[in-house]
């Protein structure tokens, strides 16, 4: 037994809460309704901080759009960047608008920055990983373009010299964080997201919802320009 375990023995609390620990098991339809109780709690937590975000912030969702339709208007491209899950998310971004699924939405030019691994694993192998998102942005940014990075704490450093380097070359700087914000809320990008919760679960959900309602503003935007608007509403 180690240290740990032999700290915790013959408390009865803990053997109750984690009896896995002690040799034990838990009743059956004791551990389904605890289950069911933790999912419940979590789709509460997760439409408190959403409904949360969108009272106090919903207005600098509909400025970001603004700014992401007036970069496609002036013939200029979304690149998107992030790590880990909120790698997956930038994917996501850019995805969602080089395929527009819904019908009478244009396709529009988005570069997902994490792709590239031969680029990234060069860079960060010979310069740091710090420099990954900064060095594509010089290779594939052009003034007037928007940059979007996705990160739960907003402190990744890869991101924040990514931003940097963008508002150097005049790109647009969009930042999706969680938490109090990190370093991206710092350094005066054009719009910071930030998700008020210390949970990375509801902070990546959030953003996934954000980035959709983006997308859906920014098609809105256009249409309205084009006076098919109605085309697409949903």
């Amino acid at each position: 037994m180690s240290e740990d375990n032999k700290k915790d023995s013959g408390n009865p609390a803990l053997e109750g809460l984690y009896p896995f620990l002690h040799g034990g098991k838990q009743d059956p339809a004791q551990l389904n309704a605890a289950l069911l109780t933790s999912v419940q709690q979590k789709a509460e937590d997760h439409h408190s901080v959403l409904d949360l975000f969108f009272e106090t912030h919903g207005q600098d969702v509909v400025d970001a759009a603004k700014t992401i339709a007036d970069v496609y208007r002036n013939d200029g491209r979304l690149l998107t960047m992030g790590n880990g899950g909120s790698s997956c998310d930038a994917a996501h971004v850019a995805v969602e608008f080089q395929h527009p699924i819904t019908a009478g939405r244009p396709a529009l030019t988005a570069i997902n920055l994490t792709s590239d691994m031969t680029m990234m694993t060069a860079v960060g192998n010979d310069i740091g990983f710090q420099h990954v998102y900064s060095r594509q942005v010089i290779a594939q940014g052009r003034k007037g373009d928007c940059l979007i990075g996705l990160s739960t704490s907003g402190n990744s450093d890869n991101l924040v010299n990514g931003f940097q380097k963008a508002k150097d070359l005049g790109i647009h700087t969009i930042g999706f964080a969680g938490m109090t914000g990190g370093a991206m809320a710092k350094i005066g990008l054009d719009h910071c997201l930030v998700i008020g919760s210390q949970s990375i679960h509801r902070i990546q959900e959030c953003h996934l919802v954000i980035y959709h309602i983006l997308w859906d503003l920014v098609h809105t935007l256009l249409a309205d320009d084009r006076g098919n608007l109605n085309v697409v509403k949903n």
